[in-house]
């Protein structure tokens, strides 16, 4: 199990559960950002944190935002595991569902 950054991220990247991770499993995309699920170590450290309450643990995710579950995985499907987001630098691209997305207003 793991926990999940869904739809309220995208557009807004607040970056706090960046420094609150850890073990440096959450990933920046060029929209969203994303929790490698062979990282995180389910301390949970990440949702307090999140200003947009965007960020859910695997089998808390409300019924609208499911995709992100697979979406936050998928994204790592070519990546693999690099051990940390720091050391990776950020995404090239976003998954297809976030790219799909209409650009939110500021």
């Amino acid at each position: 199990m793991t926990y999940v950054i869904a739809q309220p991220c995208v557009g807004v990247k607040d970056r706090a559960c960046i420094d609150e991770c850890p073990v440096d499993c959450i990933y920046e995309g060029p929209r969203k950002l994303y929790i490698h699920p062979d990282e995180c170590v389910d301390c949970g450290a990440c949702e307090p944190v999140c200003p947009v309450e965007a960020i859910f643990f695997e089998t808390d995710v409300p019924d609208g935002w499911t995709d992100y579950r697979t979406a936050d995985a998928e994204v790592f499907t070519e990546l693999g595991s690099p051990g940390g987001a720091t050391a990776a630098g950020p995404l090239a691209a976003d998954h297809p569902l976030v790219s799909a997305q209409t650009q939110q207003a500021a």
